[in-house]
């Protein structure tokens, strides 16, 4: 899961990144919000945590933008601002979840993993594909009933690619939504993960179980 933090107060953000990544989400980070519209506009994130009380933007203007420009990724507001009203303006705009500030960590990682699912159409946080099941909230991978342990990048590009199936997803769309912003798209890292994934699933489940499909990029079993 890839998440865009648009916050002004620097030691919050950078205190909430810290604790999701801990939780191997990427996190980029945007201080002002005319920064945070423009990186929710270019990037396709998983979700985004807004803050209202911008300095140069109101949170909420930014919302009804990326909502004009056809932006559906998942939104969630975070304020200080608890009134009834504002609540009900900004999911009335389009936001998916609102919530009050100091966060509690615990929540706001539920939260987003939930606002996701929503999106992805699913209520059920473990995605069964065949033989294959994968648990978010516990890192926990079974392949025909037994555990696989996996490194967690190599973890959040499986989950991604099941997320996704059984469409193709390409290298690019991988390296979007699993790492963050500084992430050197020229690097050789995404195909070594990728390798030793293929390589960790075939031995585990005695077949191929993720498929290159030439030029185009990966998938689970036809």
């Amino acid at each position: 899961m890839r998440v865009l933090i648009i916050e002004d107060n620097q030691k919050l953000a950078d205190s909430v990144k810290v604790g999701l990544e801990k939780e191997n989400i990427s996190v980029d980070l945007a201080y002002t919000g005319v920064q945070g519209e423009e990186k929710a506009y270019i990037t396709d994130y998983d979700v985004i945590l807004l803050d209202l009380n911008l300095p140069d933007k109101d949170g909420l203007e930014i919302l009804e933008f990326l909502r004009s420009e056809g932006i559906q990724t998942p939104v969630i507001i975070g304020s200080a601002r608890d009134e009834i009203s504002d609540r009900a303006l900004g999911l009335n705009i389009g936001a998916d979840d609102y919530l009050v500030k100091p966060y509690d960590l615990i929540e706001l990682i539920a939260r987003l993993r939930a606002v996701v699912r929503r999106f992805q159409g699913r209520s059920n946080p473990t995605i069964i594909i065949r033989d294959l099941e994968i648990n978010p909230i516990r890192h926990e991978l079974l392949l025909k009933g037994k555990k696989v342990k996996l490194k967690p990048k190599e973890f959040d590009i499986l989950q991604f690619i099941a997320e996704k199936h059984p469409a193709v997803v390409s290298l690019e769309e991988i390296a979007e939504h699993v790492y963050d912003e500084n992430f050197d798209p020229f690097s050789s890292v995404l195909r070594v993960h990728l390798a030793r994934l293929k390589k960790q699933l075939k031995e585990s489940g005695g077949e191929e179980v993720l498929l290159t499909i030439r030029s185009k990029g990966y998938r689970l079993w036809e």
